[in-house]
């Protein structure tokens, strides 16, 4: 098993960094910072509580003012790189929130996110002060660092998976949608990927926007069509009927399908808990032209209140030839992960080809080995 990420905070790591802060600010005291960071409950907590325990405990390090502290982080920031040193953003959120401080705080934000991201830092700000904030996000969307623009999309994500949600923008994405306005055509894949993700977070609550939006965008740049084509996944996983005609994937009616023949058997039948099993899948394209398919299988996972919800797994995206025959074999592990847990009951496994249920089986799963 891997080694947590919270555990990158190791001894030597704080020693290194309260080294650096000594330099260049005599008046810091190493060993009663480091202390500070690892007194009760550190080995309890994790990842984020440790990135902001790290921040608030450096306020009390250094001075008071604001600015002089910024200062202070300013003459180290550039050998402060990546991941680690997200606590560099979070403490502008944590000490740079009163209004006095917001033209400074936005501009060392913006200084961090090209070190490490500031894309949790900016959330706080975006709640109490969204039109304002959402002014730079649109002046960081025309930056020529792909750091800063990537911050400008990543920041205002409606659904940011760790961050503060921000329920104004699930309500009206309008503002967001400005900024990636700028940013649609983005030679960066680092800032593509932002973009797309954002649109995937606005489509869970607004997608009819989000298929407006792919309608308009759509067959102008090669580097847009990238982004809609992530941004609008899953529209496409839930079989959206826009969405499938818009990207091209064949429609397949029930009273005429595009496929026959459709089977998947699961192997063995019953299995325990962190057991694997080997799925087994064919079906005959039958149709008179090439079509473009999606084909995945879906579990209904039993969750703790004994009710199923259904998780899909891809299997192919590919046009295929008129009268093409698919067949193959998916091994699947019911192993426990940190975002899915399972629980015993009777699993439906079903194939499913461009949203449309075509074959089934049942899996029977006991508790743990």
């Amino acid at each position: 098993m891997s080694e947590p990420l919270k555990n990158i905070y190791t001894l030597e790591f704080l020693n290194d960094f309260a080294s650096k802060i000594q330099n260049v600010y005599t008046k810091f005291n190493e060993k009663d910072f480091v202390a500070s960071v690892l007194a009760y409950p550190w080995d309890e907590l994790p990842l984020k509580a440790r990135i902001h325990r790290i921040a608030e405990i450096l306020g009390n390090y250094l001075p008071n003012d604001f600015e002089n502290a910024l200062n202070i982080l300013f003459s180290i920031n550039e050998s402060c790189i990546r991941f680690p040193y997200l606590f560099f953003p979070d403490f502008i959120a944590t000490y740079g929130r009163h209004e006095e401080y917001f033209e400074l705080s936005m501009n060392a934000l913006e200084r961090f996110t090209q070190q490490s991201s500031s894309e949790f830092a900016i959330r706080p700000f975006l709640l109490h002060h969204p039109k304002r904030v959402m002014e730079y996000m649109m002046k960081w969307s025309l930056s020529p660092n792909e750091h800063i623009r990537r911050l400008s999309s990543e920041g205002c994500r409606p659904r940011l998976p760790w961050g503060t949600s921000l329920p104004m923008f699930k309500i009206d994405p309008y503002p967001v949608l400005k900024v990636l306005e700028n940013l649609k055509e983005d030679d960066s894949l680092y800032v593509r990927k932002s973009i797309a993700n954002n649109l995937n977070d606005i489509s869970k609550d607004n997608p009819d926007t989000v298929l407006e939006i792919a309608e308009n965008w759509m067959c102008h740049n090669q580097n847009t069509d990238w982004i809609l084509r992530r941004g609008c996944r899953t529209l496409i996983k839930k079989s959206n009927p826009k969405a499938m005609s818009l990207f091209g994937y064949t429609n397949s009616p029930a009273e005429n399908p595009i496929f026959r023949n459709a089977s998947i058997s699961v192997q063995p039948r019953q299995l325990k808990i962190g057991d694997s099993c080997e799925l087994n899948y064919s079906l005959d394209i039958d149709w008179n032209s090439s079509v473009h398919i999606r084909l995945e299988y879906g579990i209904d996972f039993i969750k703790s209140n004994g009710k199923p919800s259904r998780k899909l797994f891809l299997l192919s995206d590919k046009t295929l030839l008129f009268n093409a025959h698919l067949q193959g074999t998916r091994t699947h592990s019911f192993a426990d992960l940190t975002t899915r847990k399972h629980y015993p009951g009777i699993h439906k496994i079903v194939l499913m080809i461009n949203g449309i249920e075509a074959a089934q089986t049942k899996l029977n799963i006991l508790g743990g080995k």
